[in-house]
């Protein structure tokens, strides 16, 4: 990364960022053209990136204040805002349907039947 690319903001690389995908997505650049543009989205990503890690860094918490008015701060933990997922309720068990059963035919015996003559 150049030192030009070192003192960019993080929303003029976000700006650049978001140029470049559009670009890539309309589909309207040569080959070359999106190897550049994709070249240099990655560039200003991992610029993006280290920025907002450096801001996790510096990121604390007021957690309490000295008797003498020094701040007593934490480290920012984001994952803690996060609300963790809960794995979805299983659904009751339907009961089973009693089988159906044919209907049973009645027995009939020869002597029964009248010949249709």
């Amino acid at each position: 990364m150049s030192t030009s690319e070192q003192e960019i903001t993080f929303e003029s690389a976000y700006d650049q960022l978001e140029r470049i995908v559009d670009d890539l997505e309309r589909g309207d650049l040569d080959l070359s053209g999106s190897l550049a543009g994709y070249e240099r989205g990655v560039a200003l990503l991992s610029r993006c990136q280290s920025l907002l890690d450096g801001v996790d860094r510096s990121v604390a918490l007021l957690t309490g204040v000295e008797p003498d008015g020094t701040p007593i701060t934490a480290a920012f933990d984001a994952s803690a805002t996060v609300e963790p997922v809960k794995p979805a309720a299983k659904a009751p068990r339907a009961k089973k349907a009693a089988p159906v059963l044919p209907t049973p035919m009645p027995i009939v015996f020869d002597d029964e039947i009248d010949p249709p003559f």
